[in-house]
């Protein structure tokens, strides 16, 4: 029997200099105050010491690198958070993919039609791919006529990025999703109310009763 040992995967993770370990002879540090001075890497060193604190390097391209003095597991813990909300702003793009038939009826069509514009409303690409089986690729006209349907039902939800092209027995297209007009218009108008609410809510009784009443 034949035991084949599988590698295990190699993962980078940025390291962090502090102290002793810093490469550099000179740095630009970062005092506690805010305050920045260039001195050599072992008074740095020395200096954060006095405070018990950590030189920790976060900008080793610069030149000199720079150095802050900071607690070192604070300063892990902030890079952390930083790190989770920027991810939790991002936003992850995938390709789904949805199959149909020439043949397809129309009931499984409009099925397979809500799952594709969910995707895209959900910000992901959309690949559709016909496939033809047996002899219904003598039938090229009915995939291509499901393609046109497709692009035009999709059309305020996105626009098609490839396709439709036959590659052997399947006609492929690829719709990226749009940003809605209404959906990017709708932020602006609504701080807009907001804004002439609160001015409103600021005048005092006696501008209140001033006001003329639009005719």
């Amino acid at each position: 029997m034949i035991t084949i040992k599988r590698k295990k995967k190699f993962t980078y993770k940025k390291q962090i200099r502090i102290n002793n370990f810093i490469h550099a002879t000179e740095v630009r540090v970062i005092m506690t105050d805010g305050t920045k001075a260039v001195m050599k890497t072992r008074d740095a060193i020395e200096k954060a010491k006095e405070y018990g604190l950590d030189l920790v390097e976060v900008s080793p391209k610069a030149k000199p690198p720079v150095c802050k003095i900071v607690d070192l597991g604070k300063y892990k813990y902030e890079l952390e958070k930083k790190t989770k909300e920027s991810k939790k702003h991002q936003t992850n793009i995938t390709l789904k993919e949805m199959r149909m038939s020439p043949k397809i009826q129309e009931h499984d069509y409009q099925t397979k039609m809500t799952h594709i514009k969910r995707f895209l409303e959900q910000r992901h690409k959309v690949r559709i791919n016909i496939l033809f089986k047996g002899r219904e690729i003598t039938h090229k006209e009915l995939g291509m006529a499901i393609a046109e349907k497709a692009q035009e039902d999709l059309k305020d939800l996105a626009q098609v990025e490839f396709g439709p092209k036959f590659f052997g027995r399947t006609i492929t297209l690829i719709f990226n999703p749009l940003i809605s007009s209404k959906k990017a218009n709708k932020k602006p108008k609504e701080k807009q109310e907001k804004k002439q609410k609160e001015k409103q809510e600021e005048k005092t009784p006696e501008e209140k009763q001033g006001e003329k009443p639009e005719e």
